[in-house]
């Protein structure tokens, strides 16, 4: 037996918000759906330059959902991540990890792209399903919602006008510094820089991270320029009391950066004007309350020292509607996606907010430790292949 009906407000058009409102109008027949976003429908996002890394599962979600455009997406074939010097030396030479597609048999660890270039095509998928069925689906674009109200077997959406739901799902998102704060929030004292760079002698499709004495620093490739120009998406974590990063011209970050990754990273030869986010966790203890869910960036904001925070959203949304289809109440639906998030959300917010305070740690011998780890997670394949699963499809 299945929900008679369901009548559900999407708080929210992001990747994550978008993502779970297509989701149900094609997966749960029995359901009204409105989607609220502040942004006007008419607004152009499809040029929004802001990267993201997706997962394998990921890709495979949005391409369920029809809503997947490959022609701007720059696959990952390997992740490398080591451990800048001084560390300490191991016969096999400077620790480090490799993540291969080709040794997971999967035909990509998952792909880089533009913010831009995962919302339109959902919001399109969306608008078509819209005018499809009229008569349950709606977009309430230009909409910002004011307030939730729990009221008996529902929720109260303010938006200008107040209209009850079975149930709200909020998905919108934001960076730390501009949430509001939530049960579990705490500073890293932590500045990430992103930006991109241009390479030479790079190998496309490679995504580097590097442990440093300051933090974790990354490149995300991106796809090549029509003139064959490689370029990445970086990300710099530094300490936000004693930043080294802000002072410089970007001639000098360059070869800073030229410092920090390794021979095989390529030559960085440009670099873009960097912005500098504050980092943060700012999580909720739980994903449910009442009958209002909290998905993505507002159930849990983590560090990007993994690049995992919306990969646990879209896995989120996934799970959400997976649970409708197969619940006989709504509240055995909300009971079922706690206790099956459970493992997945807390094993990545442990995760991450584990290893990016682990860089604000001043005990002796901690960057031998995290070298010898990289080492032993390499020559211990079948670990290795586990975690790799997990970083693709997350914790089933």
């Amino acid at each position: 037996m299945k929900l008679a009906r369901l009548n559900l407000a999407v708080v929210g058009a992001g990747p994550v918000g978008l993502a779970l409102a297509l989701h149900a109008a094609r997966s749960l027949p029995q359901a009204q759906v409105t989607v609220f976003d502040a942004r006007p429908a008419d607004k152009d996002v499809a040029g929004d330059p802001r990267t993201l890394a997706l997962s394998l599962g990921s890709v495979q979600l949005l391409k369920r959902l029809n809503a997947w455009d490959g022609r701007h997406a720059q696959p990952i074939a390997e992740v490398h991540v080591s451990q800048a010097p001084p560390s300490l030396a191991t016969p096999l030479g400077e620790p480090q990890v490799r993540i291969r597609a080709i040794d997971e048999a999967v035909p990509m660890l998952g792909a880089v792209l533009t913010y831009g270039a995962v919302v339109a095509p959902l919001q399109k998928a969306w608008e078509a399903e819209v005018q499809r069925f009229p008569q349950r689906l709606r977009s309430r674009f230009g909409t910002a919602v004011q307030g939730l109200k729990p009221l008996a077997g529902g929720v109260e959406v303010d938006a200008g006008i107040a209209e009850p739901f079975d149930l709200a799902v909020v998905a919108e998102g934001g960076v730390f510094s501009e949430q509001a704060r939530k049960a579990l929030a705490s500073p890293y004292g932590q500045t990430a820089w992103v930006g991109q760079v241009t390479l030479s002698g790079a190998q496309p499709g490679v995504a580097f991270e590097r442990f440093t004495r300051h933090g974790p620093a990354a490149l995300l490739p991106l796809k090549p320029t029509d003139d064959g120009l490689l370029r990445a998406a970086l990300v710099w974590c530094v300490p936000s009391d004693d930043d080294p990063v802000h002072d410089l011209s970007d001639t000098q970050r360059l070869a800073v950066l030229n410092t920090i990754f390794p021979a095989a990273a390529g030559r960085l030869v440009g670099i873009t004007p960097l912005k500098a986010f504050p980092l943060g966790l700012n999580a909720e203890r739980t994903l449910v309350s009442g009958r209002t869910v909290r998905i993505g960036n507002a159930a849990q904001t983590l560090h990007p020292v993994a690049g995992q925070g919306l990969n646990l959203g879209l896995r989120d949304a996934y799970e959400l509607v997976d649970a409708i289809q197969t619940a006989d109440t709504l509240e055995a639906t909300l009971r079922r996606l706690e206790w099956r998030r459970a493992p997945d959300r807390w094993s990545m917010i442990a995760a991450t907010d584990f290893l990016a305070r682990s860089f604000t740690w001043k005990a002796p011998g901690l960057a031998a430790a995290r070298g010898l780890g990289l080492t032993a997670l390499q020559l211990a394949g079948p670990v290795k292949s586990l975690l790799a699963r997990q970083m693709m499809f997350g914790r089933r």
